[in-house]
């Protein structure tokens, strides 16, 4: 008898070219790793949270499990607090705790969706989001931005109408837009223009709302036309934004994110039902965690201090290594941890990132693997050691020279 398992997803586990080289490369000594989305790893020269964590999660009540399915009051209270810091008036009983932004996406498409409903999802973006889809048994369908020649990332509204058109033709529901903001990788922040088109669209055909915001902290380049928080905006359609502390606060470890509902008050609270039902039938969130988690909001705001300031500055020194005569351009990126550089297009991404991890000992992401469209393109990590960046962009500066001298010449 043949065993069946789910087809809800291909459940390859062979390893292309490139992983393997990453594989060969990371057992030799001396690998200068560009794409670290990890903040606690050692090397990083980033502070040593462990004591202060220790000591916060220490004051935390261990002995005793009281279940709250949206998150205690505390805790909520915390999260709203941070939201009115940056004056977005949030209400505390709008906001259900999880154990992480992948699981506040199981939990939303679990309440939008039904087996075959189309979930729009944007592109360029990390590409876990077909993953997350496909598990609940929704089809992905995806929406493109564009660069502008002036160095702005836009929403391609045509493409989010085409994608709908697509869904439309085939028979299927779209249940949920969603929106990164800032995107990851291309940093752009979600502007009061495209908020109003797509809560339009969503209205028009009975669509939610989702903006993934787990790096609204991290804007390095705000303006008053850009939204901070999508769920306090007014929208006629259910809305949620996504935040956790892996990103927000630099602590991956503690395994809490959450979910912020907003719009219409009658759905909102039809939305909050149900999501509180969901919730208490996983009881996911960790409760130490959970109790801990005003003071780990205030530790939190430290580590974001230090991370800022590390963005910028390898950012500072990526722009200064690509001069006005260098074949390597910086896409302008307006907040999160990544940078994309563009390339010659005398070969594609992925060979290029393949010479860097073979020739050179660079690792860096090539373009795409996150949708990257119209030339080659390298996605570069700003978390890194500065020492460690700088050396890591020399040699990718040397490497795409000496290949454009070779052609030249």
């Amino acid at each position: 008898m043949s065993w069946t398992f789910s087809r809800r997803l291909e459940w390859s586990s062979v390893e292309n070219s490139l992983a393997e080289a990453e594989t060969r490369a990371r057992a030799r000594p001396g690998l200068i790793d560009l794409t670290v989305s990890n903040p606690t790893l050692p090397g990083l020269g980033l502070p040593d949270m462990t004591e202060a964590l220790t000591g916060a999660l220490g004051q935390a009540r261990a002995g005793r499990y009281e279940p709250a399915p949206r998150g205690g009051e505390s805790a909520r209270q915390a999260i709203a607090a941070t939201y009115r810091a940056a004056q977005h008036p949030i209400d505390a009983e709008n906001i259900v705790v999880t154990a992480s932004s992948s699981e506040s996406y199981s939990w939303l498409f679990k309440l939008l969706g039904d087996p075959g409903d189309v979930v729009l999802v944007p592109a360029p973006s990390y590409p876990l989001f077909d993953y997350l889809v496909r598990l609940e048994g929704l089809t992905p369908l995806p929406y493109r931005s564009s660069y502008e020649a002036t160095g702005r990332w836009h929403i391609d509204l045509d493409s989010v109408d085409r994608a709908w058109a697509t869904a439309n033709r085939d028979g299927r529901r779209v249940c949920a837009v969603v929106v990164v903001s800032p995107n990851n990788p291309t940093g752009a922040v979600l502007d009061e223009d495209e908020a109003a088109a797509l809560d339009a669209r969503c209205a028009t055909h009975g669509a939610a709302l989702i903006a993934d915001e787990v790096f609204r902290d991290f804007i390095r380049r705000p303006s008053p036309r850009q939204v901070g928080c999508l769920a306090a905006r007014p929208t006629q359609v259910p809305t949620f934004s996504l935040g956790g502390l892996s990103k927000s606060c630099g602590l991956p470890q503690l395994k809490v994110g959450w979910i912020v509902l907003g719009g219409p008050t009658a759905l909102v609270s039809a939305a909050r039902a149900r999501l509180e039902l969901i919730a208490d039938t996983y009881l996911s969130v960790n409760a130490l965690a959970l109790e801990a988690l005003p003071d780990l909001l205030r530790l939190g705001a430290e580590t974001r201090t230090h991370l800022t300031a590390r963005l910028r500055e390898n950012e500072a020194q990526l722009a200064g290594a690509l001069g006005p005569r260098s074949p390597i351009s910086l896409l302008r990126s307006d907040g999160g941890w990544l940078a994309i550089v563009r390339l010659p297009a005398t070969q594609t991404d992925e060979a290029w990132a393949m010479a860097l991890i073979e020739r050179d000992g660079v690792l860096v992401q090539p373009g795409f693997f996150f949708d990257l469209e119209g030339g080659a393109f390298l996605i570069l990590s700003l978390l890194p050691e500065p020492r460690a960046f700088a050396t890591g962009v020399e040699r990718l500066t040397a490497r795409v020279e000496s290949a454009t001298d070779d052609r030249s010449g």
